[in-house]
């Protein structure tokens, strides 16, 4: 078993962990459980057999210690036997004999010279410390009176416990690697379905197969599947729809902005070129509107998402270069990707170049003009993009990927640039952070993306 398997086998919140847990619990009960009747019946056929010997010696000795006392007459004297050199060993029964009147008439050498605290008269009597058991004879005129410590049989009784539960302490882990062993290996198909739905994501749409899967899980590997299913068709309608609105309305958007263009032209009237040129100011601003609801329709529509890491590095080059063509631009921009010969991440390569068009507009718009834009590559793969300018309030900042929140600066803008980066980045598990100030200056605002 490997330690990843033991982790999750020893994660609570999971469900191998629970059934480990339980189970252990459930097979430790029953093994105490099991223990505490083999111990009752232990007990129980102790007892019965210990009495049944006692009886039995006491039975015995009467006859022996009769005898004993009859070889010596009728003396008013307590005689004890004769010690004979044996090994060594523990005495477990000890005995006295008495007459009707009480008096011990032959007791063994470590019995008490003092009566034993049990009545005359045939039968099993308990004291604190003894069991004893007594035996009468000749007309009730002698009894033999045998006595057993409790002593013993506690301890026989605790031994015989202590061998049952001791395989506890080898049992517990050993129950536990069997049981983290066999739960893993019949979990296996909740792992691998659980394994299967977190790599779906990221484009990854494909259908979970049900090959080796457990009726149980069946109806969870469908109902994703047709989940899957359902997820797939809203992106490609959402995909299509973007596609088809953004051809539809540039079209007609460059018409109409091109005669309007021609229309000024042909004006000599200063007041009508001064409407014409209005009109076409506000076309141009419809247009870059448009584009940007149109990127953002394909963002939410979940182009950032791929299966699959993609150099990136050769896109941002393009978008920089495309960026240094244009007048009053191309000379601010400075680029550095500290010697990078790829930059790869799970992001899709348009959706790449829109968030950098989006970030370099931004900086273009709003920063200051005579001040130039860097782009560069940190050394943990994260994107800047700084620009000069005011420094920006952080309660400002906190808004500005919210759609249609502009910068304090009274410039043009759709407000939706950022809006589109956040959005896309969070689609690709990136991250989109401001500083303003920018790092180690005193003004300015910096952009930094994180990709995954």
């Amino acid at each position: 078993m490997d330690l990843r398997s033991l982790q999750i086998a020893m994660t609570p919140t999971s469900l191998i962990g629970r059934l480990v847990v339980w189970l252990t619990a459930g097979t430790v009960l029953m093994w105490l459980t099991a223990v505490s009747l083999g111990m009752f019946v232990i007990l129980k056929e102790l007892n019965t057999t210990l009495d049944s010997a006692l009886q039995e010696t006491g039975q015995r000795l009467l006859a022996l210690g009769i005898h004993e006392v009859f070889e010596h007459g009728p003396q008013k004297k307590t005689y004890e036997i004769a010690r004979v050199e044996v090994a060594k060993h523990d005495e477990y029964l000890k005995y006295q004999l008495r007459d009707d009147s009480g008096q011990i008439l032959l007791r063994s050498h470590d019995a008490p010279t003092e009566p034993y605290p049990a009545p005359l008269k045939t039968g099993f009597y308990d004291t604190a410390k003894l069991r004893i058991y007594t035996e009468a004879a000749i007309s009730n005129t002698a009894f033999i009176q045998v006595a057993e410590p409790h002593k013993f049989r506690r301890d026989a009784v605790f031994d015989s416990a202590l061998a049952l539960l001791a395989p506890l302490l080898l049992l517990i882990p050993l129950s536990a690697l069997a049981i983290i062993w066999i739960v893993k290996h019949s979990m296996a198909p909740v792992i691998d379905l659980n394994e299967a739905i977190k790599l779906r994501g990221r484009g990854n749409l494909d259908p979970i197969g049900e090959v080796g899967l457990p009726d149980e899980l069946l109806p969870i590997s469908e109902a994703v599947n047709r989940l899957l299913e359902k997820l797939r068709a809203a992106i490609d309608a959402e995909r299509a729809f973007a596609a088809n609105s953004a051809h539809e309305l540039r079209t007609p958007l460059a018409s109409v902005l091109a005669q309007v263009q021609r229309l000024s032209a042909t004006l000599n009237d200063d007041a009508a070129i001064e409407r014409v040129n209005t009109i076409e100011g506000d076309l141009k601003r419809l247009r870059n509107i448009t584009e940007k609801l149109m990127q953002l329709s394909r963002a939410e529509a979940g182009v950032a998402m791929v299966s699959k890491e993609l150099d990136l590095l050769p896109a941002l080059k393009l978008v920089v270069e495309d960026f240094c063509r244009m007048n009053a631009v191309g000379q601010r921009l400075q680029f550095d990707d500290h010697g990078l010969r790829e930059l790869r991440a799970h992001l899709d390569v348009d959706a790449f170049a829109i968030v950098m068009r989006n970030l370099i507009e931004n900086a273009i718009i709003h920063g200051a003009k005579d001040e130039p834009i860097d782009i560069f590559i940190s050394a943990s793969n994260n994107i800047h993009v700084v620009n000069g300018g005011p420094v920006i309030p952080a309660d400002r900042m906190t808004g500005l990927t919210k759609r249609f929140q502009r910068g304090p600066a009274k410039v043009d803008g759709s407000g939706l640039g950022l809006a589109i980066v956040d959005t896309i980045l969070r689609q690709a598990y990136g991250n989109l952070e401001f500083h303003s100030p920018a790092e180690g200056r005193n003004d300015g605002f910096e952009a930094i993306i994180t990709l995954a």
